[in-house]
């Protein structure tokens, strides 16, 4: 995958490049469709059938089974006595290192709290304290304030997820279960019209089929599943932001990947989803510690254990090198029995089931991929660089995170932007009135990217987690993107090309966006945030104070998707679409 650089103005749009994958056999019609069935999609489908929009929901399995329901820590918004958005603000941006956008995060601060309080209308049930009644807040890495709203303890996410699927079943509004998106329907003026997607076998309909949408919200998570280790789950195949790339939609930022710094350890062969634990375990006082039992992050930063998570991480991964080892150790035995058992319930299980009782030993720790700061690069309103198309939660880029997410902002990003979309989509019907439906889908992309073999999957989350995980260099990147290029060969271990199915489309989706955070990772000179690259151990704002955005280039015979590299020309993003003539001001 070769890479030219740009600097200033987007590369003109390609033709879209399209998965290999048989035509839809069947269609339904919609005025919004969907994809994903977190908080982000969620959210945005609440409020788009609200207002009268005919919408449908597109998942990848079952509708409660978004990466949201992982969540432990909780969601952060400025709703305790004493705090504001302008605190929030401030510490947003020191976690973003510099490259947040201040719009979009004052954004976030500011409509956050109202938007919280909405999720509680509809049905959330967050813990209160017994004394008050009032929302129980709590710390976590990077916050100067206790301004994290928890359920259940350890368990918000699922509380969020359970709220909201109740809303979405209530409304009736129609979903389509274990699907996997293919990619954006197009009409003939470059407009979406649409999505296809594969239903694998338990939904309501069977094979290739279609949505005719004039508006698609990609709200499908991240793609932590690009590494060995990880705390996502298994669908995080980064689907939405491979579709966005193939439709030729900017992507920024993916050389940001937070790996969140106490991922419970199973030792150095594990594999796929990985136990989290949570940052709230460490905003209630648990200490991080090596094998002596010596508290490392003392003395490295003014909050220690709750700095942001990319200098834990760090931390974490200097005392391994130093000692000569893979894992650090996370100590919360003053915790008590009860304390475990009533705040963190389920890490508690986690550990247990692994063997491990945290009411009597540390809890063996090292950082794994966590969430992706970068995504499709949008708007304030949730616009992607191609009409129709919006992206929201994980799979979006909106500026808010920077080169690394302070913790818990990602359930109040797709909260806020949720509704921004669903009132943007609204806006462009006209008072009243539903947008337009899409005019018929032009024919398919001419280009199919080739497929790789199902077993290729792992084979690019060892080459991922060699050469760009928490540590970085020219080296290791150069042999990741080396690696990357040779398992592109096309054909099967069988010497047959591997033929279109669900785990094939993953497996390509990955190899996608794991070739372009490679890229980018390289490109990044510096060490910023979570990008830690070890032959640029410092951060370098004069030259690298920028974004840098990627979009696929023009098909060549000798490469199935050149990437075309540009930097921005400030740390906020320049305008992603002008705005169409039917909105107002």
């Amino acid at each position: 995958m070769t890479a030219a650089t740009g600097h200033g103005a987007p590369a003109p749009a390609v033709p879209g490049i399209r998965l290999d994958a048989p035509a839809p056999s069947w269609a339904i019609e919609a005025d919004v469709v969907v994809v994903g069935s977190g908080v982000a999609g969620l959210t945005t489908a609440l409020r788009c059938a609200a207002t009268g929009l005919t919408t449908v929901i597109v998942t990848k399995a079952d509708l409660d089974d978004g990466s949201t329901r992982w969540a432990q820590g909780g969601i952060a918004a400025a709703l305790g006595e004493g705090d504001t958005p302008a605190q929030h603000l401030a510490d947003t941006l020191t976690a973003g290192a510099g490259l947040c956008d201040e719009d979009a995060v004052r954004t976030l601060v500011t409509e956050g709290p109202d938007a919280v309080r909405r999720l509680i209308a509809t049905g959330a049930v967050f813990d209160t304290s017994t004394a008050t009644g009032e929302i129980e807040l709590t710390r976590e890495g990077g916050h100067h304030r206790r301004r994290i709203a928890h359920a259940g303890g350890d368990a918000t996410g699922a509380e969020i997820s359970r709220a909201l699927v109740e809303a979405v079943q209530s409304a009736g509004i129609r979903s389509i279960e274990h699907a996997l998106v293919l990619d954006l329907l197009r009409d003939e003026g470059g407009r979406t019209a649409g999505v296809s997607l594969h239903v694998m076998g338990e939904g309501q309909h069977d094979g290739v089929g279609a949505v005719h949408a004039p508006a698609v919200v990609l709200a499908t998570g991240g793609m932590g599943q690009v590494f060995s280790a990880t705390t996502n789950p298994a669908v995080s195949t980064g689907d939405g932001v491979a579709l966005a790339l193939r439709a030729g939609a900017e992507v920024s930022d993916l050389e940001f990947v937070q790996f969140h710094p106490t991922v419970l350890y199973l030792g150095a062969g594990a594999e796929g989803q990985q136990p989290l634990i949570s940052e709230a375990v460490r905003g209630e006082g648990a200490h991080l510690v090596d094998a002596d039992g010596v508290r490392f992050m003392t003395g490295l930063h003014e909050l220690g254990e709750l700095a942001p998570r990319d200098i834990v991480a760090k931390g974490i991964m200097r005392r391994c090198q130093e000692q000569g080892t893979d894992h650090m150790y996370l100590d919360a035995r003053h915790f008590g029995a009860r304390m475990w058992a009533e705040r963190f319930p389920t890490i508690l299980a986690a550990c247990r089931a692994h063997g491990l009782d945290p009411v009597r030993e540390p809890i063996p720790v090292a950082p794994a991929a966590h969430y992706a700061s970068g995504g499709v690069r949008t708007d304030l309103r949730g616009r992607t660089t191609v009409p129709g198309l919006y992206a929201c939660g994980e799979a979006a880029c909106t500026g808010v995170h920077g080169a690394n997410r302070l913790a818990s902002n990602s359930l109040l990003e797709g909260l806020v932007f949720a509704e921004r979309i669903a009132a943007d989509i609204r806006a462009r019907g006209g008072d009243g009135a539903a947008p337009a439906r899409a005019a018929r889908p032009a024919p398919a992309a001419p280009h199919a990217l080739p497929l790789l073999p199902a077993e290729a999957r792992g084979e690019v989350q060892r080459i991922m987690t060699a050469g760009a995980g928490v540590l970085r260099s020219a080296a290791s990147l150069a042999g990741a993107a080396a690696a990357l290029a040779a398992l592109r060969s096309g054909p099967g271990r069988d010497g047959k090309p591997a033929e279109p199915a669900t785990e094939t489309w993953e497996v390509t989706n990955l190899h996608l966006v794991a070739s372009v955070l490679v890229a980018v990772a390289a490109r990044r000179a510096e060490t910023r945030g979570c990008h830690w690259r070890e032959d640029h151990p410092d951060r370098d704002d004069a030259r690298w104070a920028r974004h840098l955005v990627v979009t696929l280039g023009a098909p060549t015979p000798h490469d199935a998707v050149p990437l075309t590299l540009r930097t921005t020309d400030t740390t906020g993003f320049p305008p992603v679409t002008p705005a169409a003539p039917e909105e107002k001001p």
